[in-house]
């Protein structure tokens, strides 16, 4: 059975299948070794270096109905509560 391509004819990828994961392989698998000797050496988890300030994690206890608002407008609930909180103190990202 041929397989079905992963892009369609104006590059949009389609969804992954099952199937699709099975047949992915490791980048140095995959990859020229010239190619892989270049790329950064990270262990599965850990984040490349910073583009931006890192941000303090805390813990916040707020209002329900505050919270509710925030988490309703969908994803990026947490970075437009920020951005709310930035607003309030009179300054821009």
């Amino acid at each position: 059975m041929k397989k079905k391509p992963l892009t369609n004819e104006s590059g949009e990828v389609r969804p992954l299948t099952e199937e699709d994961w099975k047949e992915f392989r490791p980048a140095a698998e995959a990859l020229p070794s010239d190619l892989v000797s270049i790329l950064p050496k990270r262990n599965p988890g850990q984040r490349g270096p910073q583009k931006r300030p890192t941000k303090d994690q805390v813990t916040l206890r707020l209002d329900h109905d505050v919270l509710e608002h925030f988490k309703s407008t969908g994803q990026g609930w947490q970075s437009r509560i920020n951005a709310a909180l930035r607003e309030a103190i009179g300054k821009r990202g």
